[in-house]
């Protein structure tokens, strides 16, 4: 069965080398007007519509083909800036590449000039909840009057008084969430060129102890970067002792800052 065509990204330019042979790969480049696709030939056995569904229950064969997809994207966007395609993409042969090249020639050209000299970079804050609620909590004026209240009261209205503090905490707690990842996500901004807000994961994903209260990412001029990483320590003393956690990622292949167009 003839081999078939995996899509890693689209450039300006022509790599200066696709030969990656530390991970086992050796990409070519198909040319149309001013854009380059970088692809590998793959077997069928993998990589094939039938096929690939079986592999991508195996989570150990996922793993280990989703890093060297990246790590072939990141070894090329050392020296330009690049169109990725998510893992996966499969064309039949190479007509078909350059069909795609030639359709989208336009907005390919408009996404790689929007995206040179820019990297994207990822923020996700998470919370220490009892540490925080604990710090915002702590001289807080309508707490303190509802404790007053509930030592002076009996049982049954101490029970309530008691159930309408939860309530209290937890509109406090949400509200400084809210305030605080605002703030942190509108001064970084500042120093970038185009911004997302994704989607809060939950602990099973994240695997860590702290909630996530924000998962943000910053498309970031590379003059720049110095002035987001001097931000980021701001915050990070500003809310040192409110229990914040921020974990910085990057830089990434620009996923979340161009459309991706699959036609495989």
């Amino acid at each position: 069965m003839k081999e078939l065509l995996y899509l890693y990204c689209v450039t300006k330019d022509k790599p200066s080398s696709c030969n990656f042979e530390d991970l086992g790969i050796k990409a070519r480049a198909v040319y149309f007007s001013g854009t380059y696709a970088i692809i590998s030939d793959v077997s069928p056995d993998d990589f094939s519509e039938d096929n690939l569904k079986k592999r991508l229950a195996d989570m150990g064969w996922v793993e280990k083909n989703i890093r060297l997809h990246e790590k072939v994207i990141e070894e090329i966007m050392k020296d330009q800036a690049v169109l990725p395609f998510k893992f996966g993409t499969i064309f039949e042969n190479e007509a078909n590449v350059e069909k795609l090249l030639k359709t989208n020639n336009i907005e390919f050209k408009a996404v790689l000039a929007l995206l040179a000299g820019k990297e994207e970079w990822g923020l996700k804050i998470y919370c220490n909840s009892v540490y925080f609620k604990d710090a915002i909590c702590a001289g807080n004026e309508l707490i303190m009057k509802n404790d007053k209240e509930i030592r002076a009261a009996g049982l049954g209205k101490a029970f309530f008084l008691k159930k309408k503090k939860d309530e209290i905490i937890k509109d406090i707690v949400n509200e400084k969430i809210s305030e605080y990842t605002k703030d942190c996500f509108e001064r970084l901004k500042i120093t970038a060129v185009d911004t997302k807000i994704n989607n809060i994961l939950p602990k099973e994903v994240t695997e860590k102890q702290e909630d996530m209260v924000l998962n943000a990412v910053f498309l970031i001029n590379n003059k720049r970067i110095k002035e987001f990483e001097s931000v980021l320590a701001y915050l990070k003393t500003r809310y040192a002792d409110k229990g914040l956690i921020f974990d910085r990622t990057g830089p990434w292949p620009p996923y979340n800052f161009c459309k991706r167009i699959h036609n495989g």
